[in-house]
C-alpha cells in the first residue's frame, strides 16, 4: 500500500512550494476515481531517491489549485487530468481548456486502439 500524506486544496500549492524550496523533484501526479462523485489526487515528489506523496481526497466539482506555477511541468499532467476526469485547475501556467488531446478519436472512448504489423513475405 502507498503511504500518503493528506493535504486540503488550501494546503496543495504551500506544500509545493515547501518540496520545491526543500529540493525535491516534482515527479508527476495520479488521479483515481474513488467513487460516484469523489476523486483522489496524488502529488509524487523525489529527493535523493526518496519518494513522498500527498493525497487530496476532493468531491466532484472541486476547482484544484494548480502547482505549475511552482513545477512549471505539472501543466502536462494537469491538463490530462482535466481531459480524463474533469477535474479543473485554477492558475494553471498554460491551460488547453480540455482539449490537450485534439484528435476526434483520442477524444472518443475508448480511446486506446489497438493495431497489428504483419511481416509481407
Amino acid at each position: 500500500m502507498l503511504e500518503t500524506i493528506p493535504v486540503t486544496c488550501d494546503a496543495v500549492r504551500g506544500v509545493a512550494k515547501e518540496c520545491f524550496d526543500d529540493g525535491w523533484r516534482f515527479v508527476t501526479m495520479s488521479a483515481v476515481q474513488t467513487g460516484d462523485d469523489s476523486f483522489d489526487i496524488i502529488y509524487h515528489y523525489d529527493k535523493d531517491l526518496v519518494m513522498k506523496h500527498y493525497r487530496l481526497s476532493i468531491p466532484k466539482g472541486t476547482v484544484v489549485p494548480s502547482v505549475s506555477p511552482v513545477y512549471f511541468c505539472a501543466l502536462l499532467v494537469e491538463n490530462e487530468i482535466r481531459d480524463q476526469f474533469g477535474i479543473c485547475f485554477s492558475d494553471i501556467a498554460l491551460d488547453f481548456g480540455g482539449a490537450l488531446y485534439l484528435e476526434k478519436e483520442v477524444r472518443a472512448m475508448p480511446f486506446c486502439k489497438v493495431s497489428v504489423a504483419q511481416k509481407q513475405s
